[in-house]
């Protein structure tokens, strides 16, 4: 194997939170500069305690996926409500998890359990051991995917290189249809991968994983749960086959993995139907327990909204963007068309079942077309039923657009006004600001 480089991840110096919020803090919306991304800490709130009992109604713990936010204050509302609490997190990114560890979230006890969400990379080992050390300071742990029979290669040669080797806790990453990462299901393949595993001297297999991205295409509760059931359904079949691979091998390899194995399964869509309902529709016996993951959940979007799972008062973030220029009669069957601040970088280029880059709250007005650093809103006919009724608009005013992936559109922004409907006053000034964790 050739050798690659190692790289230690260092965090940006974002701007300091004490200044952002003694300038921003108390500040009317309509004041601040556009575009600007606003999260409604109330809803983000609720959102999570609903997560908290879905996994609780559905008989599983709950593992928080921190890629949207990317935040210290997110990650608290995430983890910890009134209708649970969970100390296991996973990140997209190293910048997540060290942000994790800076933000003082390991030391304080509030995350317990760390997952890297991508298959292992080599130059990410030295990262990931470094963050394996300091969990370990507080009895917490680190955990990777694993999908192919290199990683298991080059995790060995990495430890025998160690003064001092560690074994590596490990989900195995299923592909569940989503064609996105996993190693496929097919029982020769899979149990010979498996026994290469399990013979490995530093990986101790703690749970097999899964992730049905596909499951954004449900337009149903029943098309949710279909999904969620497909993922329960691989992971339970991983585990039987490992299981059985194991029954073949001495008691040594037996105790040297987690057991029971944790089954771990979730989307936003599927974690929405995750209910004691579709429980009770689960008839196989399970080799293993239940873990739920979720991401997008906190803040949401229009991709959401088409799945019929959520309504429109459950998105905590919308972005304000500031009308600059009006076109009477230049859209389709000579509707008016208007030019706002607010484009790609702003608000993403991703689209959804529902037409366009986003719909702008209260006004029969959508975000037709973008570019780089501006959008097209259009005008489309009134819509009682999803509150779009307002056909005005007027060059200087502001207003507020909902996009499609709540994802990509935060990670846009270099810091997030907070504001809060449960507070008096709270939905139309400044609370907080949070700052996201940039980088890789």
């Amino acid at each position: 194997m050739s050798p690659i480089l190692q790289t230690k991840t260092t965090l940006l110096n974002p701007p300091e939170k004490d200044a952002l919020v003694a300038e921003f803090v108390g500040k009317p919306l309509n004041s601040l500069r556009t575009p600007a991304f606003i999260v409604d800490r109330a809803v983000f709130a609720k959102n999570c305690k609903k997560m908290h009992e879905n996994a609780r109604d559905w008989g599983a713990t709950f593992r928080a996926h921190l890629k949207t936010h990317k935040t210290v204050e997110g990650t608290k509302l995430q983890l910890i409500s009134d209708a649970g609490r969970t100390s296991a997190v996973v990140v997209s990114t190293l910048v997540e998890a060290w942000g994790v560890v800076k933000g003082g979230l390991v030391a304080d006890g509030t995350v317990k359990d760390l997952l890297y969400g991508l298959p292992v990379g080599l130059n990410k080992l030295d990262d990931l051991s470094a963050l394996h050390a300091e969990m370990t300071k507080y009895d917490g742990s680190v955990r990777i995917l694993l999908d192919h029979l290199d990683q298991v290669e080059f995790l060995e040669e990495y430890e025998r290189a160690q003064e001092h080797p560690k074994k590596w806790s490990a989900f195995i990453k299923m592909n569940g249809g989503l064609m996105r990462a996993g190693i496929q299901p097919e029982p020769v393949s899979f149990k010979a991968f498996m026994r290469r595993v399990f013979a490995s001297p530093v990986i101790s297999v703690f749970g097999f994983y899964t992730h049905a991205g596909n499951s954004y295409g449900s337009t149903s509760l029943e098309q949710a749960t279909m999904y969620l059931t497909g993922e329960v359904r691989v992971t339970n079949d991983a585990a039987t086959m490992a299981l059985e691979v194991l029954a073949e091998s001495d008691n040594s390899l037996r105790e040297a993995h987690n057991q029971p194995f944790v089954l771990s399964v979730g989307s936003t869509p599927t974690a929405h139907s995750a209910t004691a309902a579709s429980r009770l529709k689960m008839t196989s016996a399970l080799n293993g327990t239940l873990e739920l993951h979720t991401g997008n959940y906190p803040m949401l979007d229009l991709q959401q909204v088409h799945t019929n799972l959520i309504d429109r008062s459950r998105i905590s973030q919308k972005v304000l963007a500031s009308v600059i220029s009006y076109y009477p009669g230049r859209g389709k069957d000579g509707l008016d068309e208007a030019l706002c601040d607010a484009g790609g970088i702003a608000m993403s280029k991703d689209t959804g079942r529902i037409p366009g880059f986003g719909e702008v709250i209260g006004k029969s007005w959508r975000l037709g077309r973008i570019s780089q650093e501006h959008g097209i809103l259009v005008q489309v006919p009134p819509n009682a039923e999803s509150g779009h009724i307002d056909p005005t608009l007027k060059v200087g005013e502001i207003v507020e657009i909902v996009g499609q992936h709540a994802c990509l559109i935060a990670a846009a922004h270099a810091w997030y006004y907070i504001i809060d409907s449960d507070m008096e006053g709270g939905s139309d000034k400044v609370v907080d600001v949070w700052i996201p964790w940039k980088g890789w």
